[in-house]
């Protein structure tokens, strides 16, 4: 799944973002397993792409659907906990130099592009 990131006015605008989200025979009673494919830098991203959200963890509500979830990952992006970090040093920066948070989070972005770009060269041609 591909998302368009667009919290506006924060560092992750116009960012374009790999997701999987998997649902087990237990959704909608369980949350899917939902991680970024593209590379991320946010304090609540661990290395793996996995992401700690606490709707996706031990606030699970069977009335949750996919839009509520990318919702709350876009309310992440826009707004870490840092208290919470899944990637200490994004979490420190964030906090202690948001100046550079936003440096790494823009080069973040600018990868998303060329990764999409290269992604839908990759596609194969439909037929006309």
């Amino acid at each position: 799944m591909l998302y368009n990131s667009r919290p506006h006015d924060t560092p992750f605008e116009d960012g374009t973002f790999k997701l999987t989200l998997e649902f087990t025979e237990e959704y909608p009673n369980k949350p899917p397993t939902v991680r970024f494919v593209s590379k991320m830098f946010h304090p609540n991203v661990y290395a793996d792409g996995s992401i700690c959200l606490d709707i996706l963890q031990n606030r699970w509500s069977p009335t949750y659907d996919v839009s509520a979830i990318l919702t709350s990952i876009q309310s992440l992006l826009d707004e870490p906990n840092p208290n919470s970090p899944a990637n200490s040093l994004a979490a420190q920066l964030y906090q202690e130099n948001r100046r550079e948070y936003e440096k790494r989070v823009a080069t973040i972005v600018e990868q998303s592009w060329l990764n999409f770009n290269d992604d839908e060269e990759k596609e194969p041609k439909k037929d006309s």
